[in-house]
């Protein structure tokens, strides 16, 4: 399971063309893998002494360089291709084509110094970029571009960039792999959530699922006594205030959360999405929310309502980011003010999103199947702090993935209700809205702490092909 904490691998191509100076090719070598040092970012690269400085220029060193990265194919996250000089075009192609990598790629090209354009030190990285670019283009590689068109990779901006291109590496990664437990059936009043497995699964992405009741039952099994309910309730008291729920749900809850560990850890899940609205509460008597946050704080994103495209949302946003993720309803609107919204759920968001946070219980749900049976719902306001909100779902009539995204900021606006609640302010937020309800996208959206909209869009639409709107 991807924890988001593994240091990034980029294997490196260096450019190089013959009539250029190569004092060039090993000075950027030594830039780069100090920049890499520096970020923590582990390099895969030809040696000095396998080619030319290290640089990749005839077919033979692309082939060598391609053998280097096949043997870490399991470890590239990407790939950086640096051009201390205009580089040769059909080098750097051929070496990605002929590696199999299909990693995201960053293309990086030094800029000329006005006063060293004479032949023993211009580079024509200018030039060379386009060049390349168009090759890849013409192998059908995907590529990212930095920023700037030339830039030194001491430049701030192309070490932001290396930074979201790492980023992306990894968000693509993990969705090409992730796998996502579909734990009960989908409640027969959220025709929003329903999903393609099919198409999931042709972009490498897998549902385990199972039937609640395997799940309750084992559940049943378990005892006060047993060790590892006894474990899990040390974990609950110290992950959150246990207000006023009495002592048995709190061991209902326990003994739920050591079978939902057991089946994640037997199927090797990244992610779940736990049928909740009622058949938790009228069959077993509690909410699982409780533990849907704590999983979602370890970067194990849960999502209520079988909304496995939802979860998946969250584990996205969650490779962005290197944080947390949250499922939220677009719930109300905020008086009059057309920019802001209210985000609700019954409570079971990260506590990340929830300082104040205690286990309650579910007032609307009570309403139907009992108060009393929604003991592990979680109370808490989300105070002030950045927004990235976006949501994936497969459009079955179209046989595609499709995803929009955004950014805004979540604000201290005062807020007098229960659950988990926050306050979201967006730019034009009623053309989302629009965009959202005319384009059949569900009422569940994914809050993420971060500015990573970018990061999202490069992934989804570049790099996996998914249909990609950017508010």
């Amino acid at each position: 399971m991807d924890t988001n904490k593994k240091n990034s691998t980029l294997g490196v191509i260096i450019g190089n063309r013959d009539f250029f100076p190569d004092k060039l090719v090993a000075e950027a070598r030594t830039e780069i893998l100090e920049l890499f040092k520096n970020l923590n970012i582990t390099p895969v690269l030809l040696d000095e002494t396998d080619s030319k400085l290290g640089g990749v220029e005839i077919f033979s060193e692309a082939k060598k360089c391609a053998d280097l990265f096949k043997k870490h194919a399991d470890e590239i996250d990407g790939i950086l291709v640096v051009l201390p000089n205009f580089g040769d075009e059909k080098g750097v192609a051929e070496t990605i084509k002929l590696s199999g990598l299909t990693v995201p790629v960053l293309v990086q090209a030094y800029p000329d110094d006005l006063n060293k354009m004479d032949v023993v030190n211009r580079r024509d990285a200018w030039c060379g970029k386009i060049s390349v670019c168009n090759n890849l283009y013409q192998f059908g590689i995907k590529f990212t571009l930095t920023t700037k068109h030339v830039v030194s990779p001491k430049d701030a901006t192309f070490i932001q960039d290396l930074k979201k291109f790492t980023a992306v590496c990894r968000v693509v990664k993990g969705l090409r792999k992730v796998r996502i437990g579909a734990i009960g059936a989908r409640p027969g009043a959220f025709n929003t959530v329903r999903y393609s497995e099919k198409i999931l699964q042709r972009n490498g992405i897998s549902v385990t699922t199972v039937d609640l009741s395997e799940i309750l039952g084992n559940a049943n099994k378990l005892t006060a006594n047993d060790a590892s309910v006894k474990e899990k309730l040390e974990k609950i008291h110290a992950y959150t205030s246990v207000g006023s729920t009495p002592n048995d749900k709190l061991v209902q809850i326990a003994k739920l959360d050591v079978v939902l560990a057991d089946f994640m850890k037997e199927n090797y899940l990244d992610a779940t999405a736990i049928q909740c609205w009622t058949s938790l509460q009228k069959n077993y008597g509690c909410n699982v929310c409780t533990s849907m946050s704590m999983m979602s704080e370890n970067m194990l994103p849960s999502a209520c309502e079988v909304d496995v495209t939802g979860t998946l949302s969250m584990y996205a946003m969650q490779l962005a980011s290197g944080s947390p993720s949250a499922l939220v309803d677009w719930n109300n609107n905020y008086a009059d003010d057309e920019s802001k919204c209210v985000l609700f759920h019954c409570g079971n968001w990260a506590k990340s999103f929830l300082p104040d946070i205690q286990i309650s219980t579910a007032p609307i749900l009570g309403t139907s199947v009992g108060t009393e049976n929604t003991y592990g719902a979680l109370d808490g306001r989300t105070p002030a702090m950045p927004l990235t909100y976006g949501r994936i779902s497969t459009d079955d009539c179209k046989g595609i993935i499709k995803a929009y995204i955004g950014e805004g900021e979540l604000t201290n606006d005062a807020l007098t209700t229960f659950g988990n609640r926050a306050v979201a302010q967006i730019n034009n937020l009623q053309g989302l809205m629009n965009y959202v309800c005319k384009n059949g996208f569900e009422h569940h959206v994914v809050m993420n702490a971060s500015k990573t909209a970018d990061i999202l869009k490069e992934s989804f639409e570049n790099y996996l092909g998914w249909e990609t709107y950017q508010h």
